[in-house]
């Protein structure tokens, strides 16, 4: 065992966390993403920051032309565009990152498109058959 070497072990969580300023990993996450022009030193959080808040566009939305109810293209359509401006306008004037360095504009414009527009498609089937508006709308005498 004289040949053998002790390997080093990652810091444990309290530790990132005092490197971190106090906070946790999640909190500063959200904390920066929240933030205008934060610096974003992983890549992959700044992309997982765009990804949940177009799923967050999406629940909103969703349940918003449900309960208009905005149907068709033209639902779709202005979904589409709301959802890319809103993050558009976020990653490029609110937080004022280089867009070349994730790929372009439509790399980060397309990031979780695809599981929003699912995710939007399902929430007012899914908002309507559970009879969520049914309970508010309809109050039920005792």
């Amino acid at each position: 065992m004289s040949g053998a070497r002790r390997r080093e072990e990652p810091p444990h969580a309290q530790q990132q966390a005092v490197a971190n300023g106090g906070a946790g990993a999640r909190g500063s996450v959200w904390g920066k993403a929240l933030r205008s022009d934060s610096a974003w030193h992983d890549k992959d959080e700044f992309l997982d920051v765009i990804y949940w808040f177009r799923q967050i566009i999406a629940v909103i939305l969703g349940i918003i032309w449900g309960v208009v109810p905005l149907k068709g293209f033209v639902g779709i359509a202005v979904f589409c565009l709301i959802n890319a401006g809103v993050l558009y306008l976020y990653f490029s004037s609110f937080q004022q990152i280089d867009e070349e360095e994730y790929g372009g504009t439509w790399e980060l414009t397309k990031e979780g498109f695809m599981t929003s527009f699912a995710l939007f498609l399902v929430m007012p089937l899914a908002f309507f058959t559970t009879g969520c508006l049914d309970n508010l709308l309809y109050c039920h005498p005792l």
